[in-house]
């Protein structure tokens, strides 16, 4: 079975808690119930055990359910300010190599994986003027095509990466 991915792992958090949420109910009412007709016996005392089994993890998965919250808010942040980032690198770096105006949307779209025809299409141009802005944009960063193109922006995100090469 596939695990959850981290974006439903709330969801299924949440849905876990109402479930166990309606048993708590049901549980407690039911031991209440039985607590008011004068039915005291080990049934009884099982019967509560269980609801402060499931209330103790009502608890527990609330807590859990906020951590994980507060944790895909701080990468929401996080993966906000690395885009803001790389956008501003990617921004000053195509300034550095002099790129026109319609080379750097070129550019971008590039960066972001589009081929040709999407760029051409997009733009609202032939797909040889979009190859021919492309082979300036290559010439002017002195790379020999997209993938080192792209390679030269993701180089500093991984950092040293290879141990020992």
């Amino acid at each position: 079975m596939k695990p959850l991915g981290p974006r439903r792992r709330p969801i299924a958090w949440a849905i876990f808690l109402i479930v166990q949420t309606l048993a708590t109910v049901f549980f407690v009412g039911d031991a209440a119930a039985d607590y008011l007709a004068g039915q005291i016996s080990a049934h009884l005392v099982f019967e509560m055990l269980v609801a402060l089994a499931l209330a103790l993890g009502m608890a527990f998965g609330v807590m859990v359910l906020r951590q994980t919250l507060e944790e895909m808010r701080a990468q929401d942040v996080a993966l906000a300010t690395a885009r803001g980032a790389l956008a501003d690198v990617t921004a000053a770096q195509f300034t550095d190599w002099g790129l026109t105006p319609a080379e750097r949307d070129v550019g971008f779209l590039a960066l972001k994986g589009l081929d040709v025809a999407e760029i051409a299409e997009l733009r609202g141009r032939a797909a040889g003027t979009v190859r021919a802005q492309l082979t300036r944009i290559y010439s002017k960063a002195g790379v020999s095509g997209r993938a080192q193109f792209a390679a030269y922006f993701v180089e500093d995100l991984l950092g040293e990466g290879l141990e020992g090469l």
